[in-house]
């Protein structure tokens, strides 16, 4: 499990190590990191991009220590009045030279703004961003994406790898621009606190994921209900349904329109045309492919009632928002996850550039679980705990897909699993079960199904 720190709290933990180290030491074991990193790609003529402060200090430092090795290294100073000085004398005192445009080079170190900067790259940096084509190495973030939220509002920089200190910020796990992000311990780790969001991997999804035990039979595995699809959309039930037996559910019991489609691809699941003749499970998917008429809106109200945890997806999260009144069927105290897409969770909550500050607030107002799917999935509960999913590639962006998490998640609900925590490690199944089924080529949701034990089996064999 990694950690991510927002800026005001990596700020506040270097100010404490600054008590009992001083920052020019932190800066140069910083650069010296950075250098270390820049070694790796075999440079024969590296470009520093130097901007005010310390980020640029920082570049400077890493500069002048490449220079130590013998490599050439140019810099290009965006505000040469404010330029670091130390760092500045460290460089041109070991041969750095200052030039006015790229040339030749092939890295390129991103030093223009650190953790403190907003907003997108001014026009002269975004000027010689984009003559740019060698690989870059940017420090603790790359220029022009806001580092609390990921967001851009204008021209930034795509780094190769991202090298930061002390630990992750937002930044580094809900932008793409970042490539491979490297965490250096230069000192700050001690000083951080619990983190404000997590990062779940491999081992933490295999020590929670619902395994069954020489005492376990169907029922104490768990029985998912899947309340799914409708004679328009019977392939949403399959996908749901296939989502759940396939993530290990010791049961699946199927209520709706699509019964005869689920029991002919799926014998095992024990069906019905309604929800009331379903029998007992311990949590209910519903929502995929069951419209948004009175049908719909009469099933999703009955399920909210029955007290079991419940995943409420796609048609059930439009009836929500258009039926506010629904919520009154829900006991306060049942756990209910919703699982948006962005025109989803619009239509519930506003959804600003802060992906991770929205989804907190609907969670904290419908006291609800938000998994907002994203290529970076955020799952907040009403109690302020974010996890963020990273997913492995962009290949699960294909209709059904939403569909298959969906039965993924109610099958780790059934099993007892902490709601939150189910989101997250089902997001991280579905995610990988999408790489594998891709393997480098576009693959249905059917695919991505079938490749969920797969996925189950790497997580457990890391």
């Amino acid at each position: 499990m990694r950690g991510v720190w927002r800026t005001d709290r990596v700020r506040a933990a270097e100010q404490e190590v600054f008590k009992t180290l001083p920052e020019p030491k932190l800066m140069q074991r910083a650069a010296f990191g950075v250098a270390v990193c820049a070694t790796e790609f075999k440079p024969r003529k590296v470009l520093l991009l130097v901007g005010a402060g310390n980020n640029g200090g920082d570049a400077l430092w890493a500069g002048a220590f490449l220079r130590r090795r013998g490599i050439a290294v140019d810099a290009i100073l965006l505000k040469p009045e404010r330029a670091h000085q130390e760092g500045l004398k460290a460089f041109t005192a070991k041969g750095g030279r200052i030039v006015d445009a790229p040339a030749g080079h092939d890295l390129v170190i991103d030093g223009i703004v650190g953790i403190s900067g907003k907003g997108a790259l001014r026009p002269e940096a975004a000027a010689i961003v984009e003559r740019i084509t060698a690989p870059v190495i940017a420090i603790d973030q790359p220029s022009g994406v806001d580092p609390d939220t990921g967001a851009e509002e204008g021209p930034c920089v795509t780094a190769t790898v991202t090298v930061t200190f002390g630990g992750r910020k937002p930044v580094h796990v809900l932008s793409t621009r970042c490539g491979e992000v490297r965490v250096l311990d230069i000192g700050l780790t001690q000083a951080l606190d619990d983190p404000d969001m997590i990062v779940l991997d491999h081992e933490d999804v295999a020590e929670a994921w619902p395994i069954p035990g020489p005492a376990d039979d169907k029922y104490t595995q768990g029985v998912t209900g899947i309340a799914a699809g409708s004679a328009t959309y019977p392939g949403a039930a399959v996908l749901s349904a296939s989502g759940a037996v396939l993530a290990t559910s010791g049961m699946v019991r199927y209520a709706g329109t699509a019964a005869d489609n689920v029991q002919q691809r799926w014998p095992e699941i024990v069906s019905t045309g309604s929800v009331n003749d379903a029998g007992r499970v311990q949590a209910w998917v519903v929502g995929p492919g069951i419209g948004t008429g009175t049908a719909g809106r009469e099933l999703l109200s009955h399920i909210l009632g029955v007290g079991v945890p419940v995943c409420v997806d796609a048609d059930g999260i439009t009836l929500l928002a258009e039926n506010p009144n629904l919520w009154d069927r829900r006991d306060p105290d049942t756990p209910v996850v919703l699982t948006p897409h962005d025109r989803e969770f619009a239509r519930l909550g506003q959804l600003g550039k802060d992906r991770v500050g929205s989804a907190k607030a609907l969670a904290a107002k419908l006291n609800a679980v938000v998994l907002l799917k994203g290529y970076n999935t955020i799952v907040a509960d009403p109690n302020g705990r974010v996890l963020v999913n990273q997913a492995p590639s962009a290949w699960l962006a294909t209709a059904g897909s939403g569909d298959v998490l969906s039965g993924i998640l109610g099958a780790v609900l059934a099993a007892g699993v902490d709601p939150w925590l189910a989101a997250g490690c089902a997001a991280y199944i579905h995610g990988l079960a999408g790489t594998l089924a891709a393997s480098g080529a576009p693959a249905p949701a059917s695919a991505v199904a079938a490749a969920i034990p797969d996925a189950i089996r790497e997580v457990r064999l890391w």
